[in-house]
């Protein structure tokens, strides 16, 4: 392997999108079986895809291939969020927990985006954020 080469764990993105998955599951676990079949599972099924969707791109060589995944990611992430305002509305979660998710949201969503551009800009498939 090369020195330049950086893992999966130490991508900053990915670290704070398994930071929210733990963060969603935490909200998901305490649900009741009603409140998961109706919200609950698409709730913690689109967090967990920002991240998974995060390392599946990371994983591929062509910086487009990349990208791909790298957009489902953020369409997950918004997904995340629209989920997260409906559990807080129907008060599911506190204000203070949904503050936090958004927090997280936004961190990551900002990370994508310049994860992205550094696909774009360096077109090997070898960015290094």
């Amino acid at each position: 392997m090369s020195d330049n080469y950086v893992k999966l764990g130490d991508v900053f993105v990915y670290k704070i999108s398994v930071e929210l998955c733990d963060k969603g599951w935490s909200i998901y676990k305490d649900m009741n079986w009603q409140i998961k079949k109706v919200i609950g599972d698409q709730f913690i099924r689109a967090i967990d895809s920002i991240a998974a969707n995060i390392a599946e791109g990371y994983g591929r060589y062509h910086y487009l291939e990349k990208i791909k995944f790298y957009y489902y990611s953020r369409g997950s992430l918004l997904e995340v969020k629209h989920w997260s305002f409906l559990i807080y509305r129907r008060k599911i979660i506190t204000k203070d927990i949904f503050d936090s998710i958004l927090k997280l949201t936004n961190l990551i969503h900002y990370n994508l985006n310049k994860l992205i551009q550094s696909c774009y800009k360096t077109k090997s498939g070898k960015e290094l954020l």
